[in-house]
């Protein structure tokens, strides 16, 4: 294994669960950047924007899971008393030269000299306040689907948390993987909001939003397995632990035998029956999401192709030859 594929395959290990889509984009077009045609935009700070920015940066978007020095002591994973917005270094994970960005208003070592426009740009399209294409770990990739409104919703809320002074060191990307950066297209075109009265249309908009495919979704060499999309195996080891993310899809190995109660339930205690689930699993953050969002969410993972693939993480790991990892039952899957 070389050293890109080393640091891909680290990465993975959640807090930069979404490094691997670098390989995904190796082959597309080379950077073009930003079009300077492009008006800068500037969003007014309505109370409703408020509100809803509140929700998707609290909820299923859980940003301050990455941009926080987080508590994986206490269950849910919720940012250090004060430091909520204000970043963190990814040493302690193992890599030295990642770092979230402070983004509280703070304007010397935060976001508050950010205009909305670098806001934007950075959280749909991957392109740095500087100019710079961003890591894949900021999950662009995903928050490209967000709509206008619920983009300029989430730049305000972020503007009116508590500015919080903490000066980081940029993110100095290795030579190897910045060569392997995606190319980035700027987004032109307004995006709508979902049809919010279909509950699958909806539940599709709020788990691409979430990111969930990307910890649910097993890699192997390089790149999801596309025929396991949702099935779990993935492997996260840190502060929270070692565990393998679930099968999600309504097989009988998955989550079948849950119904909409069982579903609610489990995102808002972070237990399915006496069995505590793991803080890397933002439950903490989607806790915090409406019944009828949830209720959408489960609607949509009930469309989702059924994938026989067992996982167990209270059982001893082995090796899985479905998605070529080791984890509980892994030797049940032929």
């Amino acid at each position: 294994m070389n050293y890109q594929e080393s640091v891909i395959v680290e990465v993975k290990n959640r807090i930069v669960k979404l490094l691997p889509v670098i390989v995904v984009f190796v082959s597309l077009s080379l950077w073009v950047g930003f079009s300077s045609k492009k008006a800068a935009r500037k969003f007014e700070p309505t109370a409703a924007r408020l509100e809803r920015g509140r929700y998707i940066v609290e909820g299923v978007a859980h940003c301050f899971e990455c941009h926080s020095d987080v508590d994986w002591e206490t269950p849910g994973g919720q940012p250090r008393q004060g430091r909520r917005g204000s970043g963190t270094e990814f040493a302690k994970y193992g890599f030295p030269w990642l770092v979230a960005p402070n983004i509280t208003p703070d304007a010397e070592t935060g976001a508050g000299t950010w205009t909305d426009e670098q806001f934007a740009r950075a959280i749909r399209e991957g392109i740095g306040h500087d100019g710079r294409p961003l890591l894949p770990v900021m999950p662009y990739k995903y928050f490209r689907q967000m709509s206008d409104e619920d983009l300029a919703s989430v730049i305000v809320y972020v503007r009116s948390i508590e500015a919080v002074r903490n000066a980081l060191p940029k993110t100095n990307i290795p030579e190897p993987v910045k060569a392997t950066l995606p190319a980035l297209q700027p987004i032109n075109e307004p995006i709508p909001s979902p049809d919010m009265s279909n509950p699958v249309a909806r539940g599709e908009y709020l788990v691409t939003l979430g990111g969930c495919s990307s910890c649910h979704t097993p890699w192997k060499n390089g790149g999801p397995i596309t025929r396991m999309a949702f099935a779990g195996g993935t492997t996260f080891k840190g502060p929270w632990g070692e565990v393998n993310s679930a099968n999600i899809t309504p097989d009988p190995s998955g989550i079948g035998y849950y119904d909409e109660a069982l579903f609610i339930k489990t995102l808002r205690t972070g237990h399915v029956g006496a069995r505590q689930l793991s803080s890397i699993m933002p439950w903490g953050y989607f806790r915090n999401m409406t019944d009828d969002d949830l209720k959408a969410t489960f609607a949509y993972l009930r469309t989702l192709p059924p994938v026989r693939h067992r996982v167990d993480n209270t059982e001893a790991p082995t090796d899985c030859s479905l998605c070529g990892k080791r984890h509980g039952h892994g030797d049940m899957n032929q």
